[in-house]
């Protein structure tokens, strides 16, 4: 049961730590997701080159393929995860600032190559932060623990998304990345006063100082054995791909209805934003209560009626009370879904080997996700909006039936970390 003991001094400091690395995390993603692109559209690039623009966060595609090194190598005496964190943290501040000097129109091949090193950069971290939160959250705690890294996130999201896009229309480019830079160094005190605990690895491959590359990719094909898998990991890549596609195509929608930057912004980056981390709240409160497949269920289906909504503006309902309840709806129920996901996947993940098994099935929401975004300029040029809301409606019902039918929690046996 949820335990009362869940939220003590321990915790408080292992919940601030996680929610402030997720808040410095998340800045550089959403920028390049959500500020970027809506400002590349109102400068009137088109829909095709602004869904290519998503290539540029390949690397959360493929970042599970050296997680297997980040679980592995370290400076031990600096902390095995947290050396990693603040280095990668201090990778993307200075691409940030490099980008910030380059022109958008003249430079544009130089700054999406900066974008792509950017990705890289917070992808890694991204591998070291959810690894050291694993091993930070007992089982009972990890509700509660991803209520309070979504609540990090969407603040991130904020700055990067919302934030950055007032900015953006305010300041210009290199003062708004300048900031940003800023704020991501400022992100990084909690990390660096941290003292992670000595990391104990009892996997049989840490008897060796090195490892084969048949041996490496077995890591991922022992993982993908376990019972049940398969089918979880086609569920999250279904789910990243109907929300990613129709909320990529909905901040352009907006543009085409006359919505300037700092009115997407202040409508997706701070007002969805906040309702994301209310349904993140939510969701973690009531996981203990639910039970993890019950939660999804409910979430999921709460979020289809979120997509149904996106119809709306399409059939000329553009009034503003109505766009914001179509983002109160559809923020707010993704923050639940993303939350019992990410719960689930805790579960599923085995101590020895954190930051793999964690990435690995994170990475294939991102898969779905920036797979239906690279296509959403497509698609939408090609059947339209509609026909892209549609597509999205049918790919989160084929995830919802095989929740239902087919989903079953997997835990692995918790490992003795040494982490008191």
């Amino acid at each position: 049961m949820f335990g009362t003991n869940i939220i003590s001094r321990r915790n408080l400091k292992n919940f601030g730590l996680l929610g402030s690395l997720c808040v410095s995390q998340s800045m550089p993603f959403w920028f390049l997701y959500q500020a970027l692109p809506v400002l590349l559209r109102q400068q009137g690039t088109s829909l095709t080159i602004i869904g290519l623009l998503h290539l540029a966060t390949t690397p959360f595609i493929f970042k599970f393929l050296w997680s297997p090194a980040i679980d592995r190598y370290s400076f031990a005496r600096w902390g095995h995860y947290r050396f990693w964190i603040v280095f990668f943290q201090l990778w993307v501040v200075s691409i940030t600032i490099v980008c910030s000097l380059l022109d958008l129109k003249s430079q544009l091949p130089w700054l999406l190559l900066g974008l792509l090193l950017l990705g890289t950069g917070s992808a890694s971290q991204d591998i070291a932060t959810d690894a050291l939160a694993l091993r930070l959250l007992e089982p009972p705690e990890r509700g509660i623990g991803n209520a309070i890294q979504g609540v990090g996130g969407s603040l991130g999201k904020m700055i990067g998304g919302g934030g950055m896009l007032i900015l953006l229309n305010r300041w210009g480019w290199t003062p708004s990345l300048l900031t940003l830079a800023v704020i991501m160094m400022f992100a990084l005190l909690p990390v660096l006063v941290y003292r992670e605990p000595h990391r104990k690895i009892v996997s049989s491959a840490s008897k060796s100082n090195s490892i084969g590359l048949l041996e490496y990719f077995k890591i991922f094909l022992r993982f993908c054995q376990q019972p049940g898998m398969t089918i979880w990991l086609i569920i999250l890549a279904l789910c990243g791909a109907a929300h990613r596609l129709s909320a990529t195509v909905f901040q352009l929608l907006l543009v085409d209805i006359g919505l300037s930057l700092s009115d997407v912004g202040s409508l997706l980056g701070i007002f969805g934003q906040s309702m994301m981390m209310l349904g993140t709240i939510i969701s973690g409160l009531l996981i203990p209560v639910w039970g993890r497949k019950r939660s999804l269920v409910i979430a999921s289906s709460f979020s289809l009626t979120g997509i149904l909504s996106y119809f709306l503006p399409t059939f000329g309902y553009t009034y503003l009370p109505v766009i914001y309840a179509i983002v109160s709806i559809t923020f707010f129920s993704i923050g639940m879904v993303m939350t019992t996901s990410f719960t689930i996947i805790m579960d599923k993940s085995r101590l020895e080997m954190a930051g793999t098994d964690y990435t690995l099935q994170s990475s294939l929401i991102g898969i779905g996700g920036i797979v239906s975004a690279t296509l959403s300029g497509f698609l939408a040029d090609t059947i339209g909006y509609r026909g892209v809301f549609a597509t999205s409606v049918l790919l989160l019902v084929v995830y919802l039936r095989l929740v239902v039918k087919k989903f079953a929690p997997v835990k692995f046996e918790r490992l003795d970390i040494n982490q008191k």
